[in-house]
């Protein structure tokens, strides 16, 4: 599975969710009853409402379950033993220096802006960081390519 960058939200109604993982709802819901790191909360109207964690959860599930071919059993014990930062798919590093071109230095100040404050876990910070670092490589990069 490539780098999946999610969107900047609080929280993904299912249907956005199975988009960005690539599963059915049906798949989710079963997911839920099987992994406890998945925990939706509920709104009002008794829509599921997952937070970052739980879409990190989701795809990491994914990723032991399609790409390594992990049992459900297998993939619980993993995640237990491993955490769920420790079974996400590897990062591809083509796809994050391409995001890193599309976004403007001020979107990513206020990106690291938001990490700084808590906003998003440690694994996004590092993330973050590292795209920062790479914007301003790349800025420098292209000043001395100009006559």
């Amino acid at each position: 599975m490539a780098y999946v960058e999610l969107p900047d939200k609080l929280y993904f109604k299912i249907g956005e969710v199975g988009d960005i993982v690539g599963v059915r709802q049906h798949v989710l819901r079963y997911w839920e009853s099987e992994f406890p790191s998945i925990r939706p909360q509920k709104s009002k109207t008794n829509q599921r409402l997952y937070r970052r964690k739980d879409v990190e959860a989701v795809l990491a599930i994914r990723h032991l379950l399609y790409d390594r071919k992990f049992t459900i059993e297998g993939a619980k014990q993993h995640l237990k033993e491993q955490g769920v930062e420790a079974s996400l798919p590897p990062v591809d590093v083509e796809t994050v220096v391409e995001s890193v071109r599309q976004k403007t230095i001020e979107e990513l100040s206020i990106e690291v802006a938001c990490a700084k404050k808590g906003v998003r876990d440690e694994y996004e910070k590092a993330l973050l960081e590292i795209r920062t670092e790479l914007q301003r490589f790349l800025s420098c990069w292209r000043k001395d390519e100009t006559p």
